[in-house]
């Protein structure tokens, strides 16, 4: 296949993706008002017994860490349409058509980089809302932007891998919320690492979540308790180094699983 037909494959695939969620509109609530709900919970009911040092209030430092979780949870549709496709047989209707194999799988991550998008407006109005604000210039709020949708389409390959390997939505479903979802609670999203126990500390000092939050809180909004530039590349290339893994691992699966 030469690269023309592989784009042309991918495109037509990730406007399937796209153009299924009106008919299933449950899964856009996992990109709207799952995230707002987080955002009101956090914000109101735990804020005020947080201390977040270096920022003027919770709002600020709370954003950036829930919009990093919530792009990166937006995979999990690409994790339920792989699982619900493989276990109806359309992957094997599609190995059958004369089209690229690894478009079935980049056109549901590219799919996910326009859902990640309308997210992230809309949780950065609601943090307008709730009190936080920019304290960057234009260029840093771009390339955190740029760091945020990357974020998403590297977890759009992990939850297509995760989706290939459970073999039904339920499972598929299962696995991931198991994996990554302590992940982004043991790390810096929520509280200071330093207010964790040791081991815990030590943990999420480590965890990659932590470096992309760090990344994104410095990159938003500044200050003197955001983490060095250095954070910043630390982040990009964890965000390189899961993609080109996870890409790597759902390609292969996927040939697998259709006989390829």
């Amino acid at each position: 296949m030469s690269l023309a037909t592989t784009f042309s494959d991918t495109t037509v695939l990730a406007g399937r993706q796209l153009r299924r969620i009106p008919r299933q509109p449950d899964l856009l609530i996992g990109f709207t008002i799952q995230p707002i709900m987080f955002v009101l919970l956090f914000r109101y009911v735990f804020g005020g017994a947080i201390q977040t040092p270096g920022f003027d209030n919770y709002a600020q430092f709370l954003m950036p860490g829930i919009i990093v979780q919530s792009i990166a949870f937006g995979g999990f549709v690409t994790a339920l349409a792989v699982a619900d496709d493989m276990s109806k047989g359309l992957m094997d209707r599609f190995r059958s058509l004369p089209m690229s194999r690894i478009a079935v799988l980049a056109g549901r991550s590219f799919a996910d980089i326009v859902l990640n998008s309308l997210q992230l407006v809309l949780l950065i109005v609601v943090g307008l809302v709730v009190g936080f604000s920019f304290g960057t210039d234009v260029g840093q709020v771009v390339l955190g932007i740029v760091l945020l949708l990357m974020i998403g389409f590297a977890f759009s390959w992990v939850f297509a891998l995760i989706g290939l390997a459970g073999g039904s939505a339920e499972s598929a479903n299962a696995i991931g919320f198991t994996v990554i979802f302590p992940l982004t609670f043991a790390s810096g999203i929520f509280v200071p690492p330093a207010t964790m126990p040791d081991g815990l500390r030590e943990f999420a000092n480590a965890n990659p979540f932590t470096t992309w939050v760090d990344a994104v809180r410095h990159l938003f909004v500044g200050g003197p308790a955001a983490p060095a530039n250095s954070d910043v590349w630390v982040s990009f290339l964890w965000v390189v180094g899961i993609t080109i893994v996870a890409a790597f691992f759902a390609v292969r699966k996927y040939r697998n699983a259709v006989g390829h």
